[in-house]
């Protein structure tokens, strides 16, 4: 117990020096070690490595992830030693939704045909984002929280230190300060002074002075050694800055190269979807047709008609004139034997009698 209060009371004295120190420092009432030029790069280099690693690691956070709520459920598996269950993509909910839309309506319909198709392509690009965001998080975020949770701790851990041995080592020399001059006003005689018994007084005085400088100087030594000690420590943290930065470099690349991947894979599922749609009927010519063959039947009479489905090959061309055609959908040629046409496009070609 006693040796705890000793210690405390230590600890306690020690502080109080630190902040009476800090404080002359502020109001310039107190000299203060300053470190050499190349010494104040390195930290101002690790300042702004720092800051900046922790923006782009906060907005890479936000681009994989937007959702806020999302983004704290993680960090509290993480925080739990717990793995963070898979969760399922926005596209991937979006295909599932058409999917079952598509079944409600019927798949044989155009439109759930079609949802059907487009449900599929939605999954595949959902599939493709969720690769993405695990690359991207084990290949650029995770190095980056490292060294904001490892590294950089560290660093700030041996600078605080520093800074610590650095005001002990600035009040040492104050001390010293102080007793030197009070040594020197002490073996100063005064002349005036006649009585033999303040000139022992005064002989005492300067002897204790004498050992206070000694004492002084003694914690001065060993408040050097030990700052010494620190900054080079310190010293060497800092210049593993470079190494952090070719590191990272490494990284921003491969964050690069899984984003490539992952749009050159979005853009070839949405050629594909293209492609497939632009083989389907047009839903909209067929819900004309049934439309006009539905009042020309009212128009004769009321007797129900069935109507037969109208083949291209028994559609017969105008012996002469000029035939106009407008086209329903974009096609792309696939080969030089047909030709590429655009939605709404009007075509004409001029017939020749038999």
């Amino acid at each position: 117990m006693d040796f705890n209060v000793k210690k405390l009371a230590c600890g306690a004295g020690l502080f109080f020096t630190r902040a009476v120190q800090y404080t002359e420092e502020k109001l310039g009432q107190a000299e203060r070690t300053e470190l050499d030029a190349h010494f104040e790069n390195l930290m101002s280099r690790a300042d702004s490595t720092k800051n900046w690693t922790e923006k782009i690691y906060r907005q890479t956070e936000v681009l994989l992830q937007p959702n806020p709520s999302a983004r704290i459920e993680e960090f509290l598996y993480e925080k739990l030693d717990r793995k963070v269950p898979c969760r399922v993509t926005n596209s991937e909910l979006l295909g599932q939704y058409m999917e079952d839309a598509a079944r409600e309506f019927g798949a044989g319909s155009p439109y759930g045909s079609t949802l059907i198709m487009v449900g599929d392509c939605e999954r595949r690009l959902g599939a493709a984002e969720r690769d993405f965001l695990q690359t991207a998080a084990i290949s650029f975020l995770n190095p980056l929280r490292n060294f904001l949770e490892g590294d950089w701790r560290t660093i700030s851990k041996e600078r605080r230190l520093m800074e610590n041995l650095r005001l002990d080592l600035d009040s040492c020399k104050a001390r010293l300060k102080k007793a030197k001059l009070a040594e020197a006003k002490a073996t100063t005689p005064d002349f005036q002074e006649t009585r033999p018994r303040n000139y022992v007084l005064s002989a005492s005085a300067s002897a204790l002075w004498t050992e206070e400088v000694a004492k002084a100087e003694q914690e001065l030594r060993v408040a050097q050694t030990e700052f010494d000690r620190q900054a080079e420590v310190t010293r060497l943290l800092l210049e593993g800055i470079s190494s952090t930065h070719v590191n990272h470099l490494r990284c921003l690349n491969e964050f690069v190269e899984a984003q490539a991947v992952y749009y050159k894979q979005c853009h070839l599922h949405m050629q594909e979807l293209q492609k497939e749609l632009g083989k389907l009927p047009n839903a909209f010519a067929l819900n004309s047709l049934h439309s006009v063959g539905a009042e020309g039947s009212a128009e004769e009479d009321k007797t129900p008609v069935e109507a037969e489905t109208l083949k291209i090959e028994e559609v017969q061309a105008p012996a002469t004139g000029t035939r106009k055609a407008k086209v329903l959908y974009d096609y792309d040629a696939a080969d030089s034997s047909e030709m590429s046409l655009l939605a709404d496009e009007v075509r004409s070609q001029t017939a020749t009698e038999e």
